[in-house]
């Protein structure tokens, strides 16, 4: 493995990790930043279409891809609602942590993954540890006492259902057998038509939405990196780098959008952040 295409590989991780930051920093309400974003990936997948990297011969991939993609704009769509609620540092461990353990157990045990006892161990290890990562990253600050707050209730709650949208997403090529580079394009289409659907309903600034295409081309070029960089250092390496993105959004909503923890807080995100790190090299290593 040389080191430029180590340093690739992370891009992903710095790429999909900038991508709630830089929605949030452009501003708009929800329903403005998943219309800019998804049609920000539909401009990535007509770059794909004009470079001759999308094939029309297999209803399988299509149907696939654009299906995909909709659960793709779903998940997105509640996940940004979550930040609107909790903000960036708080909803990114969580949903990662909650996808990680959605697909890693819909693979496992619908897709057969975990077929040594070796596998099952390491498995049930890293869901342990992401529900420890998850806990640690979630932890109140000292203010807030012992009292519920209901805009966290509400939040985990929209995270769960984002869960169900990014688990369809990843699982549902896999189960049909459909490569990720062969579906890029139409996934774009399914994310555009999406988008659209999830905010057709709502009145949405044209300048916000322009501005949050910015974003959706980023987690595009994130993604082509992403499929680069598999053949070149292993999928269990790509995916687990691929997993430090929860190290950017985090530090990003603390550092640069300005989201204020107590030394507690900042105590249990680091720690947190660094056993869901472990628990994704696990997985990876399982794959």
């Amino acid at each position: 493995m040389q080191v430029l295409d180590f340093l690739i590989a992370l891009l992903p991780a710095l790429f999909w990790g900038s991508v709630v930051i830089i929605n949030v920093f452009v501003g708009g309400k929800p329903y403005n930043q998943i219309r800019g974003t998804t049609l920000g990936t539909l401009i990535v997948g007509f770059c794909l279409l004009v470079t001759g990297n999308a094939a029309f011969d297999n209803l399988t991939v299509i149907i696939v891809g654009l299906i995909s993609g909709a659960l793709w704009a779903f998940g997105q769509d509640n996940q940004l609602k979550s930040v609107n609620l909790i903000g960036v540092s708080k909803t990114m461990p969580i949903s990662t942590g909650m996808q990680l353990v959605g697909t890693t157990l819909f693979s496992a045990i619908f897709l057969g993954e975990w077929s040594t006892l070796t596998q099952v161990i390491m498995g049930l290890i890293a869901m342990i540890l992401l529900v420890v990562g998850i806990g640690l990253t979630s932890l109140k600050a000292k203010n807030e006492g012992t009292s519920d707050n209901p805009e966290f209730k509400k939040a985990m709650g929209i995270l769960i259902i984002s869960t169900v949208g990014y688990v369809g997403y990843v699982v549902l090529g896999d189960i049909f057998g459909v490569s990720g580079t062969d579906a890029l394009f139409f996934q774009s289409i399914g994310m555009a038509i999406g988008g659209f659907i999830l905010s057709m309903n709502h009145k949405t600034s044209i300048k916000s939405t322009a501005l949050n295409l910015i974003p959706g081309v980023i987690w595009g070029i994130g993604n082509l990196f992403m499929f680069y960089s598999q053949p070149k250092v292993g999928v269990a390496t790509s995916f687990s780098l691929s997993q430090l993105l929860v190290i950017f959004s985090t530090l990003g909503g603390i550092f640069i959008l300005g989201e204020k923890k107590d030394r507690l807080q900042m105590i249990g995100i680091w720690y947190g952040i660094i056993v869901i790190v472990i628990a994704s090299i696990l997985l990876g290593n399982l794959k």
